[in-house]
């Protein structure tokens, strides 16, 4: 049988020997001499001859073992210590090894792609088996590239364990590779990676004080870019955190004229049970007492991570908490999806028309198709029923109105969606989206923080796209002057952006004025969690460096 491949240093015999579940394929060295590892003399006098069997790379579909004869010689130089010595074919084999080096590296790259237990399952297909154990032990032997030094990179944070420990992914911005994996987020650890590459010129990054302060550690002669996207998330963030604490008010602003408090369908969810209603005021009283005692406690001067440990709540709840006007009360549920709402229109003209009876008007519609129960039926009727029931109860929209909170007719979205609409052109809002800004704008607060937020993302985005000013002095200016009048803002949380934005001034101009972003350390991060799930969260990070920095 032909070898359709060459195997170095080798002569490969011309038979081939089968076998259940591999093939065996016998060859000889090609050297003529030996050279002693311990003088270098050259040798022709053989001592011995033995076999070795190390697996090869599969031939065709089966397995693939070489038997190799090796032969012993005897070493001539009379000062030498060694009497005999073995030949090894130093470009096949490594001393001692049971497998190919060829056939180690194979294994090793797929152990890249897939982890230590995909890659077993994987090279049993390939005829290639290996244990996840040994798949691992040739990931971590491979050598890590030679890198040219790296001139701009871009730092961002990655979570080795969501919420506990977190690490510090650097990626090369103009080769598009990740460079390395330090094991925390901290300053000195980010300082003491730059001191070792002195040749970085910019550094991207987010609005952590840890990766500016490291930075200006390690690499005092490196420029410094803040992310466009985490200056655009940030500012939506505390315009969110001052409607979080405005809410309350703004939802007793009347409505413009013109604009209607009800759309054509359903704008809430149907009436609850008596239960459900008493089991809400009990979950609302309760975090009253929670609110109450947290707003006593940041008046008393208590930190909030402290306030928020004491009572086991999460530090975003302390401080939307500790920032809001009023209570932040639950808003009520908007109007989901349901079966009953294409015979709305039907129910209600009926209901007009004085038929409150609940199971003759479900009667009529599943003669027209409505495929539900009549429970929701009877609450659409309970709503709008006008007359007693026979039971004495009271009519269902009394007790439904009764507890709505005052202005549902007129309901705002929650602050998520508020901050959202605030700092978006007025251009591209639709007309229901523009009569809700238009509402919040008859407040005077609300209508500053919206013209604010407008012109710092119109800043910011037209730098993404290039429009930068050419001239710096006035690119600087514009944000200056942003800063200015962002900190005499009577929202608080508004104030306090602006506040950071002039403490980070160096980065926040090059923001403007440069290209750069950590977006492909935000892209790494992503590919990072893919290879931290393949490894089940089990992965050191050694192992992630590895397959981070090999694969590209």
């Amino acid at each position: 049988m032909n070898i359709p491949f060459a195997i170095p240093e080798c002569r490969v015999a011309h038979l081939v020997e089968r076998h259940d579940d591999h093939l065996v394929v016998p060859v000889r060295l090609d050297a003529a001499t030996g050279c002693c590892p311990e003088c270098g003399h050259a040798s022709r006098s053989v001592h011995s001859r033995y076999h070795r069997h190390p697996a090869d790379l599969p031939l065709s579909t089966s397995q693939t073992k070489l038997r190799i004869e090796v032969r012993r010689f005897y070493c001539r130089n009379p000062t030498c210590r060694r009497r005999t010595f073995a030949e090894t074919p130093t470009d096949l084999l490594a001393p001692r090894a049971r497998r190919t080096r060829r056939l180690g590296e194979a294994q090793a790259r797929v152990g890249l792609a897939c982890g230590g237990a995909g890659g077993a399952r994987l090279l049993a297909h390939l005829h290639m088996p290996a244990s996840r154990a040994t798949v691992l032990r040739l990931v971590a032997r491979m050598p890590m590239p030679d890198t040219p030094a790296p001139i701009r990179v871009g730092i961002d944070d990655w979570a080795i364990r969501k919420g506990s420990r977190y690490g510090t992914i650097v990626v090369d911005l103009d080769r598009h590779r990740v460079i390395d994996l330090l094991p925390d987020r901290t300053a000195p650890t980010v300082a003491g990676w730059l001191e070792q590459h002195s040749g970085v010129e910019l550094v991207a990054r987010d609005r952590s004080t840890e990766y500016a302060r490291g930075a200006s550690l390690g690499a005092p002669q490196a420029q410094q870019v803040a992310d466009r996207w985490h200056l655009l998330t940030n500012l939506r963030q505390a315009v969110e955190r001052w409607l979080h604490s405005a809410h309350a008010r703004l939802r007793n602003l009347p409505l413009l004229p013109g604009s209607t408090a009800r759309p054509a369908r359903r704008s809430r969810a149907f009436a609850r049970s008596t239960t459900e209603l008493e089991a809400g005021a009990q979950s609302r009283m309760r975090w009253q007492a929670i609110y109450d005692e947290v707003r006593r406690r940041h008046a008393g001067g208590e930190p909030l991570l402290a306030i928020a440990r004491a009572l086991g709540l999460a530090r975003a709840t302390v401080r939307k908490y500790a920032s809001a006007e009023a209570f932040p009360a639950r808003l009520p549920h908007g109007a989901g999806p349901s079966l009953l709402d294409p015979y709305v229109a039907y129910l209600a003209e009926r209901i007009d028309e004085g038929c409150e009876n609940a199971m003759a008007l479900w009667r009529e519609i599943r003669e027209r198709g409505y495929p539900g129960t009549s429970r929701q039926v009877h609450r659409f009727v309970a709503e709008r029923r006008t007359r007693p029931v026979r039971s004495g109860r009271k009519a269902r929209s009394a007790k439904a109105s009764a507890s709505e909170p005052p202005g549902s007719e007129a309901p705002l979205p929650p602050a998520r969606q508020l901050a959202w609409l605030l700092v978006q052109p007025i251009s591209v809002l639709d007309v229901r989206e523009a009569a809700v800004v238009s509402r919040l704008e008859q407040d005077d607060t609300a209508r500053a923080v919206t013209g604010l937020a407008r012109r710092f993302t119109a800043l910011v985005r037209a730098a993404g796209k290039g429009k930068t000013v050419t001239n710096d002095q006035d690119a600087a200016a514009d944000i200056e002057a942003w800063i200015t009048k962002a900190r005499t803002c009577e929202a608080s949380a508004i104030a306090t952006f602006a506040s950071g934005l002039e403490a980070d001034i160096a980065a926040v101009r090059a923001a403007l004025r440069e290209p750069w972003s950590s977006g492909q350390a935000e892209g790494q991060v992503n590919r990072l969690k893919l290879i931290k799930r393949q490894c089940y969260g089990r992965a050191g990070l050694d192992l992630l460096k590895r397959r981070m920095v090999l694969a590209a």
